[in-house]
């Protein structure tokens, strides 16, 4: 129940000529006043603690909250500082790995550049090659035409000291000739005698002889001072001859 003063009009004048002065306190409704008043501060008191109780709750509930929410941050910002770690680490990595593929696009450029340089030189030595093999055919056909002229000559004359010689001459690889006689032994004239003559260097060379002449060092260094092989293939006849039928006999080719 609120409060309402009532007004109070206190006449000093006319209490002091009253024979038996007094003031009348109206203590009864004082009383009442002040239970009113008493009840309205209780009353102001009990809604203010239970105002007080309820923002405390409030303010516990409001920290508690703020406090998992802090927590939470903090479990984030935790998280997000290892994330940047690997982050960090990840960057490292890959800035190794992109200067190794650097390093390694250099090396290959390098190579690449070598290569190229290495690939100019041999297609120049290739060219080289190409032009000294022209060169060499055009001079290996001059030589065909001159030998094919000169065979053309000496075939005759060949296939006569075949006859006469009773011999054969054939080409062999490596630039050989092999020359076999026949008509060398008397007691079997079908026997057959060769020797290999290699044509190749600038000397004469016998590679073989069937069967060996003990003379035959002494020939060949005739036939490189004398550049005659026609002589010399008489010469090799006629050792034949005086192995197969002896030192006495006469050569009846």
């Amino acid at each position: 129940m609120a409060f309402v003063p009532r007004g109070f009009h206190l006449d000093l004048k006319s209490i002091l000529s009253d024979p038996n002065p007094h003031i009348n306190l109206d203590i009864p409704v004082y009383e009442e006043t002040l239970q009113n008043f008493l009840k309205a501060v209780n009353s102001y008191k009990n809604r203010s603690i239970t105002a007080i109780t309820d923002k405390r709750t409030k303010d516990a509930a409001e920290k508690k909250k703020m406090q998992d929410k802090c927590q939470k941050i903090e479990g984030e910002i935790s998280k997000c500082k290892v994330q940047e770690i690997e982050l960090m680490a990840t960057l490292e990595k890959e800035q190794a790995e992109r200067k190794d593929a650097e390093l390694a696009v250099s090396a290959f450029k390098r190579q690449i550049t070598s290569l190229n340089e290495r690939s100019a030189t041999i297609q120049a030595q290739i060219d080289e090659y190409r032009a000294l093999i022209a060169s060499l055919r055009t001079d290996k056909g001059k030589e065909r035409s001159t030998l094919n002229s000169h065979a053309s000559r000496v075939t005759p004359e060949l296939h006569a000291y075949e006859k006469l010689l009773a011999c054969t001459i054939e080409g062999m690889e490596k630039e050989q000739l092999l020359i076999s006689f026949r008509r060398v032994d008397i007691s079997n004239p079908e026997r057959e005698f060769s020797f290999v003559l290699d044509v190749s260097g600038p000397n004469y060379r016998v590679v073989k002889t069937s069967p060996p002449l003990l003379s035959l060092p002494l020939l060949v260094d005739r036939l490189n001072a004398t550049q005659d092989i026609f002589a010399f293939i008489v010469q090799i006849r006629h050792e034949f001859y005086k192995t197969a039928n002896g030192e006495g006999a006469m050569d009846e080719s």
